[in-house]
């Protein structure tokens, strides 16, 4: 059997167009599950949008449009903007999708029959910006936005019924959330007394959302419904044998919703005895110059601003910057230098530059064919070996989410094949010696393909680039077998993979 990888972002609420903070958890994510796929396991990758409540409702109000048509428009972009940049999702749920309802109704109504649901009345703070019950101390700290006292009744899960279970199983489960950070921050937010959940808005104040089956004047409030896209997407409570096949997922998630995935989440999935998560995720921000990314700012990277870096670099160097850059661990910097120096030095002058060398000095010396591998001497044994345990370690880290540390890793073993070239000096050797010189080379190539194939789940299309030229008909299993390459093939004409950018143009 298979080891399987069940890998999902958030559902993106549908007030806004994509931005670099959700393409960056979606690409995050893809990257993710082609490297597993490249392990030969079973993959499931999801995606989608979440689409009802208070926000939604009020915007197709103010457009003069219904909330599905609101709904309808936002989630088009952002299964565009994922085409166009070429990522691999296997499903993109919707929360307005019969599938998603039906198993939403099919949790509420099990958990109202076994008493974890009760109607009571509250009065409070609320943040209508949140969406969310506050309490006088948050509210007192002033973190939530457009704040308003409330009075009304709801329904409640018995959240706090959960409290001891989940910080026992926090602390036994050390990969549970990640990283340490976000673990602590969790396990600090539990020290104090956990509320129930408030799970449903009246329909007098809200009417875009799934009706409660028990109460049809009330809808569930949008978090509840929310969260279960990750086990109605994969059949839940309608497919047993296909739920198990995937279940439990990996969770990636910005750091902004930790609370409602590391505490409501768990919660209902023990209320409903059903597995928790392998993994929650939760990365950091985007940063512009030091500052939170905003609108009124000026510092917001829109799809519009995305876009035209693919237009200059296309969208897999943007992509190579923002895992290699990213915030995995703590919040990161946005700038244009940062990201056109990443360019020019990662990807024009030590990747790119490697490629044309090698291709260049085949074309003109060996009738464009592989040259034949004689004897290795100690630099080509090393060159392997090293390629050998690359390999092993980009999977290790995969384990542990560095996706980071992995580009650092390959791209500082191309720094090395590069490296092994200037004391090799081919273009010199090739003028006497043929058959040795023909070693380097089909060493220095053999040693770029591992480097590539390693390079794949993050730039597909600019590697595929690569292996068409390269002819030596390669496939996911056999790609990273450094005495892979055919010798006496015919190589291709090969254009520049990653032109140089005039920095001085650029900024």
């Amino acid at each position: 059997m298979k080891n399987k990888f069940y890998v999902t972002t958030p559902l993106y609420y549908v007030n806004a167009e994509p931005h670099i903070g959700s393409l960056y958890t979606t690409i995050l994510a893809d990257v993710l599950a082609s490297y597993h796929r490249m392990k030969e396991e079973d993959v499931y990758f999801l995606t989608g949008t979440d689409e009802h409540g208070q926000k939604v409702q009020e915007a197709s109000e103010k457009n003069g449009i219904s909330p599905q048509e609101h709904c309808d428009k936002y989630s088009e972009q952002f299964r565009e903007i994922w085409k166009e940049i070429d990522l691999h999702n296997d499903d993109f749920i919707r929360t307005t999708e019969e599938r998603h309802e039906k198993v939403v109704k099919k949790i509420l109504t099990d958990l109202f029959e076994k008493g974890e649901i009760y109607k009571d009345k509250y009065e409070g703070w609320y943040s209508v910006a949140e969406e969310l019950f506050i309490t006088q101390k948050e509210y007192e700290e002033g973190n939530y936005r457009e704040v308003k006292r409330i009075s009304e009744t709801n329904y409640y899960f018995k959240m706090s019924k959960y409290q001891d279970k989940l910080i026992q199983h926090i602390e036994e489960n050390k990969n549970f959330i990640q990283p340490e950070n976000r673990r602590n921050e969790v396990l600090g937010f539990l020290k104090q007394p956990l509320r129930d959940l408030c799970i449903s808005r009246p329909k007098t104040r809200l009417s875009w959302g799934i009706e409660l089956p028990f109460d049809k004047d009330f809808v569930t409030y949008v978090w509840f419904d929310a969260l279960i896209n990750y086990i109605s997407a994969i059949k839940y409570s309608v497919d047993d044998e296909y739920f198990n096949r995937y279940w439990p997922a990996v969770h990636l998630i910005g750091k902004d919703i930790l609370t409602t995935h590391c505490v409501y989440w768990p919660t209902m999935l023990m209320a409903c005895d059903i597995e928790l998560p392998k993994t929650i995720f939760a990365h950091g921000w985007w940063m512009s110059e030091g500052k939170k990314m905003s609108k009124s700012l000026g510092n917001f990277i829109d799809l519009d601003t995305i876009r035209e870096y693919f237009g200059n670099v296309g969208d897999n160097a943007f992509k190579y910057f923002l895992l290699k850059n990213g915030p995995l661990f703590s919040d990161s910097d946005f700038s244009k230098k940062r990201f056109y120096q990443v360019y020019n030095s990662d990807l024009a002058n030590d990747l790119g530059n490697l490629v044309n060398r090698i291709f260049k000095l085949i074309h003109k010396n060996y009738d464009s064919k592989i040259p034949k591998l004689n004897k290795l001497t100690e630099s080509e044994e090393l060159l392997k070996s090293n390629s050998e345990i690359l390999t092993e370690e980009v999977f290790s880290l995969l384990e542990n989410f560095r996706v980071d540390e992995i580009l650092n890793k390959i791209i500082k073993y191309v720094s090395s094949i590069n490296k092994y070239l200037e004391e090799k000096e081919p273009w010199k050797t090739v003028k006497v010696d043929l058959e040795s010189t023909g070693t380097v080379l089909y060493s220095a190539l053999a040693s770029l393909r591992v480097a590539t194939g390693l390079l794949y789940p993050v730039m597909p299309s600019k590697m595929n680039d690569f292996f068409n030229v390269l002819n030596n008909g390669d496939k996911s299993e056999t790609i990273l077998k450094w005495s892979g390459l055919v010798e006496g093939n015919e190589i291709a004409k090969i254009k520049a993979l990653f032109p140089r950018f005039d920095m001085n143009k650029i900024l």
